[in-house]
C-alpha cells in the first residue's frame, strides 16, 4: 500500500495512492483517509482525487527526529576518504529540515559545496525502546525515499554536522510511504539518483553494511523512537555536487521517485 500526505486545496490529509501500474479500477488516484495512520485508526472517507490534481506533501512530518546513518556503504566511505566505522555512525537532522516532493532545496550562502545523498528511509510506526531483533518488523510502519542533503564543506570545519546536514530544506522525503515491503525486500532495492538528466548514483540497498534490523536495534538502544520518526539508512557511492537551477531526483525501486529543484538563497 502507498500512503501519501497531500493537499487538494484544503488542509493536509492522508490518502491511499493507486497507480496505473497496479491495474486497479481507479488508477492514478488518491483516496482520502480519516486522520493520521501513524497516530490513529483510519478509514476511507469516500473522497477520491486524481493524483495529478493534488499537491503531494512530505509523507510524514517527524514528531521528534530524523536519525541519519553515515558511511553505511563501503564504496561511499571510500570515495570520501573515510574509514568504515566499527559501529553505526549516527547523526540527527531536525524535523525543520524536512520538505516534500517538488519543494525547493535552498542552497545557503554559507556553503559552496552542496551535495545530494539518495537514501532509503525507514518510517517508525510505534513508540519503542531497546527493540530486540525479532521484534523490529513490528515497529516499522513502512519505507519512503530521502535525500540527505549535505553541505560537504562544513562537515570538517564545524567538527559536527548540525549545519552541514540539518539546515532548513536539507531533508526532502517522499513521494509517499509504502507499507507492503518486507525487510528482506527493502534490503534488495536499487537506488538511482539523477541530477537533471545525468545519472550519479545507481546501487542496491543490499550493499548496506549495517542492515535494517541492526540499525533499529542499535538506534533504539540509546534513544526512544516515536511514531513518524525516520531512519535514513545511508547513501551508496556516487555522491556529488548540485547547483541552483538544477533538479535532483532519487528513485528507489518499488517505492517511486522523489524530485526537488535547487534554488539559491540569494
Amino acid at each position: 500500500m502507498r500512503i501519501a500526505r497531500f493537499s487538494a486545496g484544503s488542509d493536509p490529509q492522508y490518502g491511499i495512492v493507486e497507480l496505473a501500474v497496479d491495474g486497479g479500477e481507479h488508477p492514478d488516484t488518491v483516496s482520502a483517509l480519516t486522520g493520521d495512520p501513524l497516530a490513529t485508526k483510519v478509514q476511507l472517507t469516500g473522497q477520491r482525487f486524481p493524483l495529478a490534481d493534488v499537491r503531494l506533501l512530505a509523507p510524514v512530518i517527524p514528531r521528534s527526529k530524523v536519525v541519519g546513518v553515515g558511511r553505511n556503504y563501503a564504496e561511499h566511505a571510500a570515495e570520501l576518504g573515510n574509514e568504515i566505522p566499527e559501529t553505526p555512525l549516527i547523526f540527527l537532522k531536525p524535523n525543520t529540515s524536512v520538505i516534500g516532493p517538488e519543494e525547493a532545496i535552498v542552497y545557503p550562502t554559507y556553503t559552496q559545496q552542496l551535495s545530494y545523498e539518495g537514501e532509503l528511509a525507514i518510517v517508525i510506526g510505534r513508540i519503542c525502546k531497546e527493540v530486540p531483533a525479532e521484534r523490529v518488523p513490528e515497529v516499522i510502519f513502512g519505507y519512503t525515499i530521502a535525500n540527505d542533503v549535505t553541505a560537504r564543506d562544513l562537515q570538517g570545519p564545524d567538527k559536527q554536522w548540525a549545519r552541514a546536514k540539518g539546515s532548513d530544506t536539507f531533508c526532502p522525503i517522499g513521494p509517499w510511504m509504502v507499507t507492503h515491503l518486507s525487510i528482506e525486500e527493502a534490503e534488495n532495492l536499487m537506488i538511482t539518483t539523477m541530477v537533471d538528466d545525468e545519472r550519479r548514483q545507481h546501487d542496491s540497498t543490499s550493499l548496506m553494511l549495517n542492515k535494517i534490523v541492526d540499525l533499529v536495534v542499535y538506534i533504539s538502544s540509546f534513544t526512544t523512537l516515536l511514531p513518524g520518526d525516520l531512519i535514513l539508512t545511508g547513501t551508496p557511492a556516487g555522491v556529488g555536487g548540485m547547483e541552483a537551477g538544477q533538479r535532483v531526483s532519487v528513485e528507489v525501486e518499488g517505492i517511486g521517485t522523489l524530485s526537488n529543484p535547487i534554488v539559491s538563497a540569494q
